[in-house]
């Protein structure tokens, strides 16, 4: 079997694939690009429809999408028992476990190596990137999203309670979270529109009911579950580790104001139901192994069963755009470190799983707002405008506080690799104005 490692020389039935620097390379155009999110180091799983074609499962490669359904109906993959990439949806190939990921991974990595013998039996099942529709590249069995981020953490609380009361008593003992809305996560690229929901002004003395006036973004990692628990039965972190399938970008968008009157005493729950947004493509946890930092110096102990096997966080370079309606000038507003996390996403998960709670293939963890040390690396508008009192200043010359109808938010995010990059592509998503609510008849 194939190894894999970023530094490496690597070799597959007496052929050797050529690294240089670190990148495997590839015959796939656009692959070898330094600067591309999708070289043969990373083969991140998505679902997507080619020209007059109905979705199924693929993988990102340069500048295209390989038909990896077509690649195991033709024979060509042999990674398991019975078909696992049938269905538009990861979930087969997930739940099929571990050893199913690495031969994938291996297989296809030599399908594609440069001087791959397959090259001429492989390359009419790719479709340019730029031709393919994207769609959810797995079913989203439960999402709970959490609060991770201390600088986030830190910045809310002193923004509502003072900075000598900034973290709740729990906030460095246990991962907080909350269970959100599986029905309304989105793909990148679809609009969004503005919540509705009951809002009380700071001075009035009764709600009132309309569209949200401080709609803000989260930017946030995704992991992806690709193995279940028992119900009544807990995991390690290490067991919750290896149960990751991958990770993406994600946007829990924020109702500033419906959550201010809301959230007390039970947490979020309208203000961030309406939409989540993650980007396309699942980036495995085998293409971010290399990229493995420890979480942050700990100023009290963690209770053991939360205590890390080893580093469990990433180097991912992260940044958020926003673009107003009608312009081709998108401003960066952020940019920060996916290593910020004090608490990764197997520890999220095996606090999860503490309880007894059921875990399932295809669940979605949100790791809460990731927010760096200074105001230019803060993961919300929330944040970066202080509530609303700092605006922002745009490229085009416009100031925004909270997100105006019409305005694009884009998350990125890459690990940074000697000669390549693990690139998660877009997550994009415009505001709508919010509907009209229905009168009775």
């Amino acid at each position: 079997m194939l190894v894999l490692a970023a530094q490496a020389v690597h070799w597959r039935a007496g052929r050797r694939l050529v690294v240089t620097g670190g990148l495997l390379r590839s015959w796939v155009a656009g692959a070898n690009d330094p600067d591309g999110d999708f070289p043969l180091n990373n083969l991140p799983c998505g679902v997507f429809s080619p020209p007059g074609g109905a979705p199924r499962c693929g993988v990102a490669i340069g500048d295209n999408v390989l038909d990896v359904a077509a690649l195991e109906g033709a024979g060509l993959l042999a990674i398991g028992p019975g078909p696992l990439l049938a269905r538009p949806a990861w979930n087969d190939l997930m739940a099929a476990g571990q050893p199913v990921w690495r031969a994938l991974r291996a297989r296809l990595t030599a399908l594609l190596a440069e001087g791959a013998a397959e090259r001429e039996t492989v390359a009419p099942h790719l479709t340019p990137l730029a031709a393919a529709t994207l769609h959810l590249p797995f079913d989203v069995a439960e999402y709970t999203d959490f609060y991770a981020g201390r600088q986030h953490a830190v910045n809310v609380g002193t923004m509502f309670r003072g900075a000598e009361n900034a973290l709740p008593p729990n906030w460095l003992h246990i991962p907080i979270g909350y269970n959100g809305r599986a029905s309304t996560v989105v793909v990148s690229g679809t609009p969004v529109r503005r919540p509705l929901g009951q809002t009380r002004a700071p001075d009035a003395d009764a709600p009132s009911f309309g569209p949200s006036r401080r709609l803000d973004i989260e930017l946030e990692l995704g992991a992806v579950v690709g193995q279940p628990s028992r119900m009544g039965e807990p995991v390690t972190v290490a067991q919750a580790d290896a149960m990751i399938f991958g990770y993406v970008l994600l946007n829990d968008w924020s109702a500033r104001d419906i959550q201010a009157w809301e959230y007390q005493p039970l947490g979020p729950f309208q203000a961030k139901a309406f939409a989540t947004t993650i980007s396309p493509w699942i980036v495995t946890r085998a293409a971010l192994d290399p990229f493995r930092t420890p979480t942050p110096a700990r100023e009290t102990p963690l209770l053991p069963y939360l205590r890390e096997p080893g580093p469990l966080g990433y180097d991912i370079a992260l940044s958020v755009e926003m673009r107003p309606a009608g312009s081709d000038r998108a401003t960066v507003i952020s940019r920060t470190n996916a290593r910020e996390l004090y608490y990764a996403s197997a520890q999220q998960l095996a606090h999860h799983a503490s309880s007894g709670c059921a875990m399932r293939v295809g669940d979605l963890l949100g790791s809460g707002t990731i927010s760096g040390p200074d105001s230019t690396a803060y993961g919300s508008l929330l944040e970066l405008t202080w509530g609303g009192k700092e605006p922002l200043t745009l490229a085009t010359g416009e100031t925004r506080s909270f997100i105006e109808d019409g305005d694009t938010l884009s998350l990125r995010g890459h690990a940074q690799g000697a000669g390549f990059r693990i690139g998660f592509g877009p997550c994009d998503g415009a505001i709508l104005p919010a509907p009209q609510f229905p009168t009775e008849n």
